[in-house]
């Protein structure tokens, strides 16, 4: 599978830093996503969320502007709303 190239906005940037997010996580997030859901009022978007192992077993959901290069995130959270939910 071919990797994405990523771009942050400001907003990511400044949550990743806040949230002490590991960047490694957010490209695999983009790359190997557990799970892809349609943004519910905008078709260009898409959120992908992911099973973080190593920051215990937590869902790391990227919202990201689908179908262009670099691929943008434009924020990322921890979903406490997933957890337990992906496998």
């Amino acid at each position: 599978m071919k990797s994405e190239k990523i771009n942050l906005s400001a907003h990511a940037k400044r949550v990743i830093f806040e949230r002490n997010i590991k960047h490694k996580w957010i490209e695999d997030t983009i790359n190997n996503p557990d799970k892809r859901e349609p943004d519910s009022t905008d078709t260009s978007i898409e959120h992908r969320l992911k099973i973080i192992e190593e920051y215990g077993s937590r869902v790391l959901r990227v919202i990201c502007k689908k179908n262009i290069e670099p691929t943008l995130v434009i924020t990322t959270f921890f979903d406490r709303r997933e957890k337990g939910k992906l496998k």
